[in-house]
C-alpha cells in the first residue's frame, strides 16, 4: 500500500480547541476592571449632578416667583373714618334695591365724599393716602347696609399703590414719610388681598383681579380640548388602524410631523386669515364669520396648533399595543371596530393622554397666536361666554409686565404663581385619569 493513502497520526502534543478562561488576577484586566469601574462613577455623578442642578433652577424659578408675587396677594388698607350724617350725602333708599344702586350712589357724590374725609382724617393731600378706586368700597358697604348712612363709622378702604409699595420699602422717600406716619397713627393694615382673585383687569394696581384673565383660559382651553382631542385622536386612528399605506397617507404623515414643529405665531397667522378674515360670495363682501378676541376663536386657534401633537403622541401609543390583542380579540368574534374600541383603545389611552397633556399644557402657556386674533384687550368683566371679548392668563401676565406703575410687578408676580398652579392642576387632573385608564398586560 502506498505511504500517501496512510492516515497521518499526529506527531507533537495536541492543541486545545476552546481558549482557555480569562485570568481576572492578571495585572492588564484589574487595570481594565478599575477603568471600567471609573467610567460607571463618573456617568453616575453627571447623572446625579443633571439632576440636583436641574433641581436647583426649578427650586429658583419658584423661590423667586413666591418672593416676588406673595405681596401681590395681599393688600394695604386704611381705615378712614366717615361721619355719613355730615358728608350731605343724600341717597333715597328704595334706590338701593333696585338695578341702578350704583348709578344713583356715584351721582350722589361718593366719590368727592371719600376724598374730603380723607383730606379731613389725614390733613391736606390726605386724599393720595387712598386708591382712586377706593370709593368703590364705600358704595358696597352702603349696598349692604343702607343704615351707615345714619351714623359715623370706620371703613378699611384700599390704600394707594405709593402707600403699599412703601410699606415694602420700594417707595419714594415722600411716600415712606407718609406711610410711617400713618402706622404711627395705627390706622395701616396688611391683609389677604380676596378682590385679586376675583376681580378683573384694572389701571390701578390695587384693584386689578386675576378672574377674568383666569375664566378666559378656562373657556379657551374647553374649547381646545373639545375640538383638539377627538379629531387627534380619530385622526391618529385611522391612520395607525384603516389608512392604505401609499404616497398619500407618507405625505399625510410628513405634513403631520412638520405642523408639530411650526412656531406658534403661524397659527396665530392662520386663526386670523380663516377665523377673523373678510370674505366675499357673489361680489358682495362679509365681515368676520366670529366674533374677535372670543375665547371661541382663542379655542380654535390653539386646536389647530395642538392638534398634531396629539395626533403623533396617540398614533405612537396605539403602535405599541401588542399586536396579540388584536389577535385575540379577533379570535373571538370580535368585529374590527370592537377590536380598535373595546381592547387597542383603552390600552392606547395613558399614552393618549400624555400627549394630550403636553399638547394642553403648551397652549396654555402660548401668547403670540392669541395676540394676533385680538385677545390683548383690556377687559374689565369677565367673559359670560365663549363669544364674549375675554384674555388669558399669559396675554394678562404680557400685559401687566409692560405697564410703568411698580405696583404691576407684584401683580404680574403673582398671575404667574396663579398660572403654575392652574398648569399643575391641569396635569394633576390628566395624570390621575391617566393612571387610572392605564392597563398591564
Amino acid at each position: 500500500m502506498s505511504k500517501s493513502l496512510l492516515p497521518q497520526l499526529p506527531t507533537g502534543p495536541a492543541e486545545p480547541t476552546e481558549r482557555a478562561p480569562t485570568d481576572w488576577t492578571t495585572v492588564a484586566m484589574q487595570k481594565r476592571i478599575r477603568r471600567r469601574y471609573a467610567r460607571e462613577r463618573r456617568f453616575r455623578f453627571f447623572g446625579l449632578a443633571a439632576v440636583t442642578l436641574s433641581a436647583a433652577f426649578l427650586a429658583f424659578l419658584l423661590i423667586t416667583m413666591v418672593a416676588n408675587g406673595w405681596r401681590g396677594f395681599t393688600r394695604t388698607d386704611v381705615a378712614l373714618p366717615i361721619d355719613f350724617p355730615a358728608s350731605g350725602i343724600v341717597v333715597e333708599r328704595a334706590q338701593l334695591a333696585t338695578r341702578g344702586a350704583d348709578l344713583a350712589l356715584a351721582g350722589a357724590g361718593l366719590e368727592n365724599m371719600v376724598k374730603s374725609a380723607a383730606a379731613t382724617a389725614f390733613g391736606p393731600g390726605g386724599e393720595e393716602v387712598l386708591s382712586e378706586h377706593a370709593w368703590l368700597r364705600v358704595r358696597d358697604a352702603i349696598k349692604a347696609d343702607p343704615s351707615i348712612l345714619d351714623r359715623k363709622i370706620t371703613i378699611d378702604l384700599p390704600a394707594s399703590t405709593e402707600i403699599d409699595q412703601a410699606l415694602g420699602g420700594k417707595g419714594t422717600a415722600a411716600a415712606e414719610a407718609a406711610a410711617a406716619k400713618l402706622q404711627q397713627a395705627g390706622v395701616l393694615s396688611r391683609r389677604f388681598n380676596a378682590d385679586f382673585l376675583h376681580e378683573s383687569d384694572s389701571t390701578d394696581p390695587v384693584a386689578v383681579g386675576i378672574w377674568g384673565a383666569l375664566k378666559g383660559s378656562l373657556l379657551t382651553m374647553a374649547v381646545t380640548f373639545l375640538i383638539a382631542f377627538p379629531v387627534g385622536v380619530l385622526s391618529a386612528i385611522y391612520l395607525e388602524e384603516y389608512a392604505p399605506k401609499n404616497r398619500w397617507t407618507d405625505l399625510i404623515e410628513v405634513s403631520i410631523n412638520n405642523l408639530a414643529a411650526v412656531p406658534s405665531i403661524i397659527f396665530g397667522l392662520l386663526g386670523l386669515a380663516v377665523f377673523l378674515g373678510s370674505w366675499s360670495l357673489f361680489g358682495y363682501q362679509f365681515g368676520p364669520l366670529l366674533p374677535r378676541s372670543a375665547a371661541l376663536v382663542g379655542g380654535l386657534t390653539l386646536a389647530l396648533m395642538i392638534m398634531p401633537v396629539i395626533v403623533i403622541a396617540s398614533r405612537n401609543a396605539i403602535k405599541a399595543v401588542p399586536p396579540s390583542i388584536r389577535d385575540a380579540a379577533l379570535g373571538i368574534g370580535a368585529s374590527p371596530i370592537q377590536v380598535v374600541f373595546h381592547h387597542v383603545l383603552p390600552l392606547a389611552m395613558p399614552g393618549i393622554l400624555t400627549g394630550t397633556i403636553i399638547g394642553m399644557a403648551r397652549a396654555l402657556g402660548e401668547t403670540a397666536p392669541l395676540l394676533l386674533i385680538g385677545m390683548r384687550a383690556f377687559i374689565v368683566t369677565p367673559p359670560g361666554g365663549f363669544t364674549d371679548p375675554a384674555t388669558v392668563l399669559p396675554v394678562q401676565i404680557f400685559l401687566w409686565s409692560d405697564e410703568v406703575s411698580r405696583g404691576f410687578i407684584e401683580k404680574t408676580s403673582a398671575a404667574i404663581i396663579v398660572l403654575l398652579v392652574f398648569l399643575l392642576a391641569m396635569n394633576g387632573l390628566a395624570i390621575y385619569l391617566r393612571n387610572k385608564f392605564e392597563t398591564r398586560w
